[in-house]
């Protein structure tokens, strides 16, 4: 009898909907061949279903757009180029994270090999423990997840516009929340790239300023001779080519919220009437005698070292206390963990359209490379990065390549072995310098006995007063 093309859980007769856990799909050509014993998958909370052919695989994906699925395909027996070429439409859905089945031998087939790299988050070569099955198809249901329009997909937050939920964002949303219930100023310190605008533009939305206007003004970027000019305005004749009254930044956002990037760059003579400003509530245009007052609240940014620029005399100290009444810190990228591949997500689906061809995603090799980059661009090189790859990319997959990220010098994350030597080392460091390197008051505060002590500074290439007495040593 023909196998079912209707996608059951395997082992299990009630309907789906009343089955927990994550979806996976295992494909196998018409039901038959060396079919997978998945049944201990379900014990780990996968939801499992079988489906012989293309057209029942894109029947289950299809009837549940909203929900992600990890996709087993088993290409081991009978799948030819024309059975392949069918699983078009199924291997393009969103809401599915595809991981092919192989022997060794198929891998130097071409239509497996396109198959692999254009669609398939990743491939394993049968048979392999279902430990190792169950952590490759999650990586791909994690991936499926990220793109399902009705799942768990890439996050604004809880501050608007604002994308990631990592710990140090997290810490960032709250902050923002509080400095958005008060008028005090706020200034936002951050590396170049990490979005300092975009909180900015996040506080003054979910201010009581929100109605009244967002006025940005980059000082950095503004010839010094021009920065009075642009902040406080001018009145007809003030100077040469002064044909008309002109409205200063500073008087444009009256009512709501004037944000002032590079602060940092902002010349003396600036910051002193600045000053005046935040002390008196008033402007005077150039060439104006009124007194003009301005309600307003002032956000400024910068990626400079203000504290260093204080100490140098090259920025006010009573200009920067002035603004520093709230302080945010925005996390550089590399600092963001998870933060990364939903960033990543979210460029390549605003810039989908630009490419010549639809893409599924990035091979793990470009989400490794995602991962070890030191991204000194932060935020806006990520996005630089993905759009300059939906462009360039020649496969169904973003790689590394594509990325113009090397992936083979990107050092690998740290082992756990690596992780403990360093906390080890660092904690007999600290312990040495607050025992001025005697070895037993610093034996004694670790907990350790001399003996062990002396082998691990030793090891670790450590050296203490006592360190190289090794008769002293014995007698512990």
């Amino acid at each position: 009898m023909a196998p079912s093309s209707r996608s059951v859980p395997l082992g299990n007769d009630r309907d789906d909907d009343e089955v927990a856990g994550r979806d996976l799909i295992y494909v196998t050509h018409g039901g038959a061949g060396r079919v997978l014993t998945l049944g201990r998958l379900q014990h780990m909370g996968w939801r499992l279903h079988r489906a012989p052919d293309a057209r029942a695989t894109l029947r289950i994906l299809q009837r549940n757009p909203e929900r992600a699925f990890a996709a087993l395909i088993d290409l081991r027996e009978g799948f030819c180029a024309q059975d392949l070429a069918a699983f078009g439409a199924a291997l393009s859905q969103s809401n599915v994270g595809w991981v092919a089945g192989v022997e060794t031998r198929q891998l130097e087939d071409e239509p497996v090999r396109r198959l692999i790299r254009d669609y398939c988050y990743d491939y394993v070569t049968m048979p392999c423990p279902e430990s190792v099955l169950d952590t490759v198809i999650g990586h791909a249901h994690g991936m499926a997840r990220l793109a399902c329009k009705g799942g768990e997909t890439v996050s604004d937050g809880d501050v608007d516009g604002i994308i990631g939920d990592s710990p140090a964002i997290r810490m960032l949303a709250r902050t923002l929340r509080k400095a958005a219930m008060t008028d005090a100023p706020v200034f936002i310190a951050g590396e170049t790239g990490t979005g300092k605008e975009l909180a900015a533009t996040a506080v003054h939305r979910q201010s009581r300023r929100s109605a009244y206007p967002f006025v940005a003004i980059n000082c950095g970027a503004i010839p010094h001779n021009l920065v009075q000019s642009e902040l406080f305005g001018y009145e007809r004749g003030a100077f040469t080519g002064a044909q008309a009254r002109k409205l200063g930044r500073i008087e444009m956002a009256n009512g709501g919220t004037l944000f002032l990037d590079e602060i940092g760059d902002l010349p003396l003579e600036s910051q002193a009437s600045l000053l005046r400003f935040l002390q008196q509530g008033s402007i005077e245009r150039l060439g104006g005698h009124d007194q003009i007052k301005i309600d307003v609240r002032i956000i400024s940014a910068t990626h400079h070292d203000l504290e260093a620029a204080v100490a140098g005399g090259r920025f006010r100290a009573d200009l920067y206390h002035r603004l520093c009444v709230l302080r945010l810190q925005q996390p550089p990228l590399r600092e963001r963990g998870s933060d990364i591949d939903k960033l990543a997500e979210y460029a390549l689906r605003r810039y989908s359209q630009e490419g010549q061809r639809t893409l599924k995603g990035f091979a793990p090799c470009a989400r490794h490379a995602l991962h070890t980059h030191p991204w000194p661009g932060n935020v806006r090189e990520l996005i630089n990065r993905v759009r300059q790859a939906v462009v360039m990319a020649e496969g169904r997959l973003i790689t590394a390549a594509d990325l113009n990220i090397d992936s083979t010098s990107s050092r690998p994350p740290p082992t756990l072995e690596e992780v403990r030597d360093a906390a080890t080392r660092g904690a007999i460091e600290r312990a040495l310098h607050r025992n001025r390197g005697r070895l037993i008051d610093t034996a004694r505060e670790l907990g350790v006995s001399r003996v062990t002590l002396y082998r691990l500074i030793g090891r670790h290439g450590l050296r203490g007063s006592e360190a190289d007495e090794p008769t002293s040593v014995g007698a512990a």
